[in-house]
């Protein structure tokens, strides 16, 4: 079995970045994002039962999903957020445990943004790997890429658990608090040190076998 290690963070602290770094060490990628983005796609499982659960109006004239209605909606009425999670949960966590089976590194990175607060993938992971910056840093960084306003951004923020608890979960962190070029090196690191452990772990089963 192909050692899992959980990648999260709290929304702008670069998780995306970090991930395209591993991949680009060969690294066997599974990113929850993009399957939830496939899922709801026109078409996929998701699409049908997000409308019917609230409404068609969050469908757009070319056919797609509104994402950026779905997304104010689901921040700013908790019930509604439960009920999209509650569609969407199951079917990711499928989607992604029949994807973890066929990578062929070493070790694979499952991108997870919610591992510790829902938990629905925790059984198969490994170790945990948080990247992490500081707060204010997530909202501006939000702010640039996504055109949100400060206030929704803190919403999505309030919806995800505190940066101090997320890094006393984690058995890894990587600190993406200054420029892109600080990634690489901290990445080599934990990519040697997870290779040593998939090797070592492959060893005793081996032994066991």
């Amino acid at each position: 079995m192909t050692l899992v290690v959980g990648l999260t963070g709290g929304i702008g602290s670069g998780k995306t970045a970090v991930a395209d770094a591993f991949a680009a060490r060969g690294v066997d990628v599974t990113d929850t994002d993009r399957l939830a983005h496939a899922l709801t796609a026109p078409g996929a499982p998701g699409f049908g039962a997000i409308l019917a659960a609230f409404g068609r109006g969050l469908r757009r004239p070319d056919g797609s999903l509104d994402r950026a209605s779905l997304r104010r909606l689901v921040f700013a009425d908790a019930a509604a957020r439960t009920q999209l999670e509650a569609i969407l949960h199951p079917l990711i966590r499928d989607a992604a445990r029949r994807e973890c089976t066929g990578w062929r590194s070493p070790y694979g990175l499952l991108v997870v943004p919610l591992l510790f607060e829902r938990g629905g993938l925790a059984d198969v992971v490994d170790r945990t790997l948080v990247v992490d910056c500081p707060e204010d840093e997530q909202v501006a960084r939000v702010m640039r890429r996504s055109a949100l306003a400060a206030d929704e951004v803190r919403a999505i923020m309030a919806a995800q658990l505190p940066r101090a608890e997320r890094l006393r979960r984690a058995d890894d962190v990587l600190d993406n608090a200054g420029s892109p070029a600080s990634i690489a090196p901290q990445v080599d690191a934990l990519d040697l040190r997870y290779r040593e452990m998939a090797a070592a772990a492959a060893a005793i089963a081996g032994r066991g076998a």
